[in-house]
């Protein structure tokens, strides 16, 4: 039976009920109330599925978070095959999953599979955009591990066929859904006038990690490692390039910058009303480690975005946490809960007003995932599966997460360059110099380049 078939009988039986009783039921009601048929689940493929040993005792399993969405996905919907270039990785999720699925090294094979209805994406961050947009081009949805982009660039480019093909894209920015609210209760409270007019956001997340020199080797038989390395230069193979530590190199990732800063200037950059712009001037340090073959990113850095109305975030390698300050108070928060003067002077009647800001920030959804009544997806997860039968927006979408990603890409080239530039946030380019504007974007080797 094809996809196409079974959405059209879905579709119209959703159409009938519409027209008999004015709504339709949505999906996540009729599976609490067990009236869910096969039609109604979505088949799923999963492209990235790391598993690593772990990296504080050097031996067992780690489940990383392409594996971990993988399997969040799979208790809401049909998982029927895996993609990873380690097909150690791929077969191990099967052997999670409990079932025989299909298994590629390629994930375009996977994408062939015109029965797959949305896709996970958990690969390294210097894939995320081109596997995306290959999928939402074969009909498939998304749900991308952040950070979503590797420049400001591509986050353009998906954005583009994002609206293009009208296809969901999740981005997995748990902080705006999960942890007890407690990140949205900080929005909320930001963004009602109780801290004042103008804010000041610190964006803390600890320092970044040194390495190197590491030796070159040989790949392991069950991993394609030139297509590991994809987009970006080609290097012999080093398994400290892969794996979990990727995200130390600029080859592929942002470092700490863009790991854990764009979790908090994500939450920041929301409290302060700032998702649909970008900063004005960037300046800021970062300490670079000089080791050949070794970790590249900024293991310390100290950046300040100064935006048009005033307001202002600061990204620093402190202790984690995100601290938003303004004339009239102060908030702090981070994923042990939220403290402050103005939290302990909220009223019960303060408390329910600001619950209601939540849904609404949240599109008129609940984020707390009870409407799922599976707590294994967590709520990110659901609020995916929910906006593709209702057709809703994603509570982290690609808009947004592009606006809080490149304030992390803007940090690391100023610091990189260690000088203050000026930015147009309307047409997203440096102003008056070249050399940074060059960094908005990077050569892509033609096989797989988003651009060819």
């Amino acid at each position: 039976m094809s996809t196409f078939g079974r959405r059209s009988r879905r579709e119209f039986l959703q159409s009938a009920a519409v027209a008999s009783s004015g709504m339709a039921m949505p999906f996540w009601w009729r599976r609490a109330l067990g009236k869910e048929s096969a039609n109604d689940r979505l088949t799923i493929g999963s492209i990235g599925t790391g598993v690593y040993a772990n990296r504080y005792t050097g031996g067992g399993q780690h489940p990383g978070r392409g594996m971990t969405i993988a399997l969040q996905a799979a208790t809401l919907g049909d998982t029927v095959a895996v993609a990873d270039v380690n097909l150690h990785h791929a077969r191990f999720f099967q052997d999670q999953l409990g079932k025989k699925i299909e298994v590629f090294q390629d994930y375009r094979k996977l994408l062939d599979n015109k029965e797959i209805d949305a896709v996970t994406i958990g690969s390294p961050d210097h894939w995320h955009v081109k596997i995306a947009i290959d999928a939402m081009r074969a009909g498939k949805h998304v749900y991308c591990e952040k950070p979503l982009t590797l420049t400001v660039d591509e986050g353009k480019q998906l954005i583009r066929v994002a609206q293009e093909t009208g296809k969901v894209v999740q981005v997995g920015t748990q902080q705006r859904s999960e942890y007890n609210r407690i990140f949205l209760k900080a929005i909320a409270i930001a963004r009602s006038g109780r801290l004042g007019k103008k804010l000041h956001a610190l964006v803390s997340v600890g320092e970044g990690t040194k390495g190197g020199p590491f030796k070159n080797g040989v790949a392991p038989a069950e991993l394609d490692w030139d297509m590991w390395l994809g987009q970006a230069p080609k290097v012999p193979y080093c398994k400290q390039r892969g794996d979990f530590d990727f995200r130390w190199w600029l080859e592929y990732s942002g470092g700490q910058v863009t790991d854990w800063g764009v979790h908090h200037m994500d939450i920041a950059i929301w409290a302060l009303g700032l998702e649909k712009t970008g900063p004005t001037s960037i300046e800021g340090q970062g300490g670079y480690p000089k080791i050949p073959n070794g970790f590249n990113t900024a293991f310390d850095f100290d950046c300040k975005l100064t935006f048009a109305d005033g307001q202002s975030c600061r990204l620093y390698s402190g202790a984690n946490e995100l601290i938003i300050t303004g004339e009239r108070g102060r908030i702090r928060v981070n994923r042990g809960g939220l403290t402050g003067k103005p939290v302990e002077e909220l009223t019960p009647a303060d408390h329910d007003k600001l619950n209601g800001e939540i849904v609404k920030l949240c599109h008129g959804k609940d984020p707390s995932g009870k409407n799922g009544g599976n707590s294994q997806a967590g709520a990110h997860m659901h609020n995916f599966f929910d906006c593709i039968k209702d057709g809703g927006r994603t509570i982290s979408d690609p808009q947004t997460h592009h606006r809080s990603v490149s304030a992390c890409h803007l940090s690391n080239i100023a610091m990189i360059l260690n000088r203050k530039l000026q930015f147009d946030p309307v047409k997203e380019d440096f102003i008056g110099d070249a050399e940074a504007s060059s960094m908005l974007r990077r050569e892509q080797r033609p096989e797989y380049s988003i651009y060819t």
